[in-house]
């Protein structure tokens, strides 16, 4: 079962939201059901469905008693709502990623493994790489409910989500993976974050916390901060702020085009983090890597649709959300252990020089782009009615405390 059917569950639902008075109460069913606010507030509560009587849901909750609350405030979630069809059969979810499985899709596989487990196979995700659509468009087809989950980068299209591109800021000082997972989330959470997805419909469910990117490149290695100035470099986000900073031109290529655009010259480098290096063989041209330029790297949630999520049966949407750490723990470990011996032994086999910038060249680009790029941040995002600098500041704050 799609679904897309279940998504009648939400049609019928809203409907009962729209204020007019019901001549009857529901009766009490004593099923479970979520009140969850659907003014971007993060509310949720969970209890037993007592009625829905002139606009005023009724549950009896474990927390709280009985609460009464207004039905324009929030979404009726779960098999007790008023109007909600039960439809029997498995669900299927279709899950939009591009290029093939690699080190970067590797939280969303488990996460589909454990879903199917964790509900002996009645709640699937089927995943897809590129059949669904192209990377840059996998929030446009979240928002028009063409799929149920995706995956999408920041840095594609920053207009559309201009929240979570603080994530993507150069030299933040992000050291590890897990300092990129605990910030990314954190930003996630915020209600002004989630405020932004939901104009895509769409809601935040995990990020990929890649290591900070580096430069693979053709020609002679870029000994001297010179050398930089007479190249053109993939980059997108910080990291072309930062690459832009070391006199270099930046082009923003969608993944699976940079490894022609290298081989044609229309390029010299790409900065990448080690799996895409690998995945999309850019490595099979390079000459030389940086091993410090460290400048940043791509924030890349992984999102659902929020009708679809919604719409879920309680045990399927429990599984889902259950499984997320699990995933994402999945992630890390796979990434430091297996995914940087094999980048170890293809910088070996292939004879790539490896390049470390001079610590005075590395301060300088930092101490110029940091703060100004930042301080540009947050003046354009105020500008858009965002809390910028309340969101820079919690990646700082965050930062901090996980060291």
């Amino acid at each position: 079962m799609k679904s897309t059917i279940l998504r009648r569950m939400r049609t019928q639902t809203a409907a009962a939201l729209t204020g007019v008075a019901l001549l009857a109460a529901f009766p009490a069913n004593a099923e479970e059901v979520t009140l969850r606010s659907n003014n971007g507030q993060s509310f949720e509560l969970t209890g037993e469905f007592v009625s829905f009587e002139g606009g005023i849901y009724t549950i009896n909750s474990p927390q709280m008693g009985m609460v009464n609350i207004r039905a324009d405030n929030v979404d009726c979630i779960g098999d007790g709502c008023p109007g909600a069809i039960v439809e029997e059969g498995p669900i299927v979810w279709d899950v939009s990623l591009w290029g093939s499985r690699r080190a970067f899709t590797e939280h969303v596989e488990k996460l589909a493994e454990l879903v199917e487990q964790n509900t002996n196979g009645e709640f699937t995700l089927n995943i897809s790489y590129g059949g669904l659509a192209p990377s840059r468009e996998n929030l446009d087809g979240i928002a028009a409910g063409t799929f149920e989950m995706a995956q999408f980068c920041a840095g594609y299209h920053p207009e559309k989500n201009p929240s979570i591109t603080v994530l993507e800021l150069p030299f933040l000082g992000v050291t590890s993976m897990e300092q990129e997972r605990a910030v990314s989330q954190a930003v996630y959470n915020h209600p002004a974050v989630i405020a932004d997805l939901a104009r895509w419909n769409a809601t935040l469910l995990m990020p990929t916390p890649q290591p900070q990117y580096n430069i693979a490149g053709v020609g002679t290695p870029p000994t001297t901060l010179a050398a930089f100035q007479n190249m053109t470099v993939r980059a997108t986000g910080g990291a072309g702020d930062a690459i832009n900073a070391l006199g270099a031109s930046t082009i923003n290529l969608p993944a699976p085009q940079v490894k022609d655009a290298l081989s044609n010259g229309e390029i010299n480098a790409v900065a990448f983090a080690p799996h895409a290096h690998m995945a999309f063989e850019t490595v099979n041209n390079a000459l030389w890597w940086t091993t410090n330029l460290n400048p940043g790297t791509a924030n890349c949630p992984v999102v659902v649709n929020t009708d679809a999520l919604n719409a879920l049966p309680t045990p399927s949407r429990v599984a889902l959300l259950s499984s997320v750490d699990e995933a994402l723990d999945h992630f890390i470990t796979n990434y430091e252990q297996s995914t940087m011996a094999a980048w170890d032994n293809t910088l070996r086999d292939r004879g790539i020089i490896e390049i470390t910038i001079d610590q005075g060249i590395l301060s300088a680009i930092n101490s110029e782009v940091a703060a100004p790029t930042a301080n540009e941040w947050v003046a354009t995002n105020t500008t858009l009615g965002l809390p910028a600098q309340e969101l820079y500041d919690l990646v700082s704050d965050t930062l901090q405390d996980s060291q």
